[in-house]
């Protein structure tokens, strides 16, 4: 199993990496992708990747950022893109859902981030990891503006949330959807139209991925504590269940569909 998105490179996991690393081990997960919001969090994910064996790196800057951004960031995230075991520029896109803490960051300039981080993805051979949150819309339009700029197998869909229409685009865009522990989670979240497990019913299975996006969305029954890779076998077997297929089938579909996305 790989855990296709995570933050090990955030705070939350200062005090008992080895342990929440020791756990995954453990229970079957062979990989774990940390991701960067900023150039900061995209620097420790290529730290991490550099000390340990089955960690690796996606850089790139998330669109709550897209408004602290000095002189010079696209520069410092392409060389970033360069070093080793960097898999994808991510997680980029659009977020229009409006926060208690942050509100929404202007959309003109999430898109301008957005479109300067395909052309970087394109620079350095990368493929993307989008996050959207309520842009579904606008992030298929400047997906298929720029579509010559992806790759042939162009990435994947992170936290996937959004009605049938962007799911059938995405998929004829030929991106690789990814569900995490919030698929647990009962009703529909708030904003959103489709429930997840119906979305997920018209995923085919040769496009999907699995994740958990620790520390964030932990899956039931341990909703509201801190998510962690381990996890990601939870949120696995949720998923088996509800296509009716066996735990060890999604295990090896989906861990050869993150090998196809991330040349693994």
């Amino acid at each position: 199993m790989i855990d296709v998105h995570c933050h090990l490179n955030f705070k939350a996991y200062n005090d008992d990496l080895e342990d929440v690393l020791e756990r995954a081990k453990k229970i079957g997960v062979e990989k774990i992708i940390n991701v960067g919001t900023s150039i900061e969090s995209s620097q420790k994910a290529v730290e991490l990747a550099k000390k340990y064996k089955n960690l690796y790196a996606i850089v790139g800057i998330h669109p709550h950022h897209a408004d602290k951004l000095g002189q010079g960031w696209e520069k410092e995230i392409e060389k970033l893109a360069k070093k080793s075991k960097v898999l994808a520029i991510g997680e980029i896109g659009l977020d229009y859902y409006s926060y208690e803490t942050n509100g929404v960051v202007d959309p003109k300039l999430q898109i301008e981030v957005f479109e300067a981080q395909i052309q970087i993805a394109k620079n350095v051979g990368l493929p993307l990891q989008i996050h959207n949150r309520q842009a579904g819309k606008d992030i298929v339009e400047i997906l298929r503006h720029y579509k010559n700029l992806l790759k042939e197998t162009p990435g994947m869909f992170h936290c996937f949330a959004a009605d049938f229409k962007v799911l059938k685009n995405v998929l004829d865009l030929g991106f690789f959807v990814g569900y995490d522990g919030n698929i647990t989670y009962k009703g529909i979240a708030k904003g959103e139209t489709v429930a997840l497990y119906e979305l997920l019913s018209k995923t085919p299975i040769e496009r999907l991925v699995i994740e958990t996006d620790a520390p964030f969305l932990t899956p039931e029954p341990h909703r509201g504590g801190r998510n962690e890779p381990s996890y990601v076998i939870i949120t696995a077997k949720y998923i088996a269940q509800t296509l009716g297929m066996s735990f060890d089938e999604i295990d090896t579909k989906t861990t050869l569909n993150a090998n196809k996305i991330f040349n693994l």
